[in-house]
């Protein structure tokens, strides 16, 4: 087994595993902003009652989240032995891509699913910032 190719196996899986979180999560765990949460609670002036709302949103989010990102991970898993045992793009690595590909869609599903539960709680005022938030955060560049 030739050295490059193991490496070779070894950054694609990785690479695999960070366009999933990637995509779910740029734009709504932004470190600088302080993620789409953070703007929320900080700057939309929350009631009481869509603090609590919004809260017990975020607590079954993080649940789903979690369930998500570990399938993610084993589906990386997956694939990092089906490079390891191929050594080339086969039908099992292409099989383990595919599986990949699908838990970054549901992570990514249910996250822009959670932003919407998120807006569904807002007055119209509030809506109208908070989608300006989105959209910009969508757009945005990863240097900006």
């Amino acid at each position: 087994m030739k050295t490059h190719h193991i490496i070779f196996a070894v950054l694609l899986a990785a690479l695999a595993g960070c366009l999933g979180s990637l995509a779910a999560g740029q734009w709504y765990a932004d470190e600088r902003t302080g993620g789409l949460h953070q703007f929320v609670h900080d700057e939309l002036e929350l009631s009481a009652e869509q603090s609590s709302k919004l809260d017990e949103l975020e607590s079954g989010y993080a649940i789903q989240k979690a369930e998500l990102e570990s399938s993610l991970r084993a589906s990386n898993a997956r694939l990092a032995k089906a490079m390891e045992a191929e050594h080339d793009y086969g039908p099992a690595v292409g099989a383990a891509i595919d599986d990949v590909h699908e838990k970054m869609g549901a992570l990514q599903k249910a996250t822009v699913r959670h932003v919407f539960d998120m807006r569904e709680l807002l007055s119209s005022e509030q809506q109208e910032l908070f989608d300006r938030q989105v959209s910009q955060a969508l757009t945005r560049s990863p240097r900006d």
